[in-house]
């Protein structure tokens, strides 16, 4: 009878358990992914304003050809929101000629549609120039 009356407080209480746990477990999940589209879109932005700023470096080419592409690169991996302001001008680099294409956006930082932290990220290339 001892055995039975065991079992009987038991009853419920893995319930009990998987809520505790779910309560912290949660929230480290949804951190861990948020940190994760963070990451992807600051990642992205940099490879785009590189992207642009080569595309700017050839003779010939212009830097709003490389804001051009920067923008259209930004458009079809993330979206539209993220390229509304990039930027490219003429700069030094180490000392030679060069381009910098600069994106300034902001990513949100708590779900999709929460607050936002601004990014600026920069891309460099050295520019052709005629011997």
């Amino acid at each position: 009878m001892r055995a039975a009356s065991a079992h009987s407080r038991d009853r419920g209480s893995a319930v009990v358990d998987f809520v505790l746990i779910m309560v912290l477990l949660l929230p480290l999940v949804l951190g861990i992914a948020q940190v994760a589209l963070v990451l992807h879109v600051r990642n992205t932005v940099a490879a785009a304003a590189s992207e642009g700023a080569r595309a700017a470096a050839p003779l010939g080419a212009t830097p709003a050809d490389g804001a051009q592409r920067a923008r259209r690169l930004i458009a079809e991996a993330l979206a539209d929101r993220y390229a509304d302001d990039v930027t490219a001008a003429l700069a030094g680099v180490g000392g030679v000629p060069g381009v910098e294409v600069v994106v300034r956006t902001r990513v949100p930082a708590l779900g999709l549609f929460g607050p936002s932290v601004p990014v600026t990220v920069r891309g460099h290339a050295v520019r052709e120039v005629e011997p």
